[in-house]
């Protein structure tokens, strides 16, 4: 016969018991993840490699407890969904998205398969989340701006920067649906401003030549580029041609201004980034996206690049170079 504390004392060491056999399992599993991104690997490496810094900081190591299945659009917008569908049919486990449009494939691609979204400007509007506070889906993570707001600013600095600027183009790729909110914050910004806007479109790298051919002939005072990540793959190519143009242009990414282009306003991408790692960690440790509220940064950064101004013979207000968060030399 079995007396009530030893049967108690089975009992408890039982589910002590599972308990450690359920954590080494968990402990054991080897986690699959997929990423998809819009521009290609080199154009963002630095991000990426930031990014898997925090994880490894979470204990998530590629190789070990990790493995990621990476698929790169470089640049070519229209072939996000495919890469998604490749996802999804391979199982992954949770699917990190930088960008809106990316996190738009990863969303159609599945309802059921948690995805962690980086940096999409409104995911509200563009339909990720029902609300920031609480997504209620599949979808989670952070933002790249508090609202489209942002992107007016970026306009009200350029005309700062370029005070006799009356024209200013603003250059967008047709197939970023994800753009429309950031454009008509713009529209908004340049009335209050006096600035007529000059709308430019560029698909992929053969159409940019004819882009600023039509702002040469315009006579346009400087170049907007609104945050479509797909211009980050050909950001060098861009700042050439505006310097060539002697164009002053406002970027999103600093990225694009360590390339060679004149300003940016906008999150440090590679800081940032880490808060993007907590979602996974807590949703691979059994989180739901539903009840994570996605994030929006707090803190933006202007950046210059003096060489830039000098090669197109602009002499930046001592003001805005006083406000500056880094200066490019």
């Amino acid at each position: 016969m079995i007396d009530r504390r030893t049967f108690i004392g089975s009992v408890v060491g039982g589910v002590l018991a599972a308990s450690r056999t359920a954590n080494a399992q968990q402990a054991g599993k080897v986690y699959r993840i997929g990423y998809i991104s819009a521009p290609s690997r080199a154009s963002v490496e630095l991000v990426l490699q930031a990014f898997l810094r925090a994880l490894r900081d979470l204990g998530w190591v590629e190789g070990q407890n990790l493995v990621i299945e990476y698929q790169w659009a470089d640049g070519k917008i229209e072939r996000l969904p495919d890469l998604a569908v490749n996802l999804v049919q391979q199982k992954v486990d949770l699917i990190v998205a930088p960008a809106g449009i990316a996190a738009q494939a990863a969303k159609k691609a599945t309802s059921s398969i948690p995805i962690v979204m980086m940096f999409p400007a409104d995911p509200v509007a563009l339909g990720l989340v029902a609300s920031l506070g609480r997504p209620g889906g599949n979808v989670t993570g952070t933002t790249l701006s508090p609202g489209s707001a942002i992107f007016g600013k970026q306009l009200q600095l350029l005309k700062e920067a370029v005070p006799l600027a009356s024209r200013v183009a603003i250059l967008v790729n047709p197939a970023d649906a994800g753009l429309a909110s950031q454009v008509q914050e713009v529209e908004t910004a340049a009335r209050s401003l006096g600035i007529r806007l000059q709308h430019v479109e560029a698909r992929g790298p053969e159409e940019l030549d004819g882009a600023f051919g039509a702002i040469a002939r315009e006579r346009t005072d400087a170049l907007l580029l609104v945050g479509s990540a797909t211009f980050l793959v050909h950001r060098t190519r861009i700042a050439e041609l505006a310097v060539k143009g002697r164009l002053p242009t406002m970027n999103t990414y600093r990225e694009m201004v360590e390339a060679g282009g004149l300003m940016s306003y906008g999150i440090n991408m590679t800081d940032f980034i880490g808060r993007s790692a907590l979602y996974v960690d807590k949703i691979l440790k059994g989180a739901k996206p539903a009840d994570l509220a996605v994030e929006q940064p707090t803190k933006f950064e202007l950046v210059f690049n003096l060489k830039t101004a000098k090669a197109i013979g602009l002499a930046i207000p001592p003001s805005m170079l006083a406000r500056a968060d880094e200066m490019i030399q």
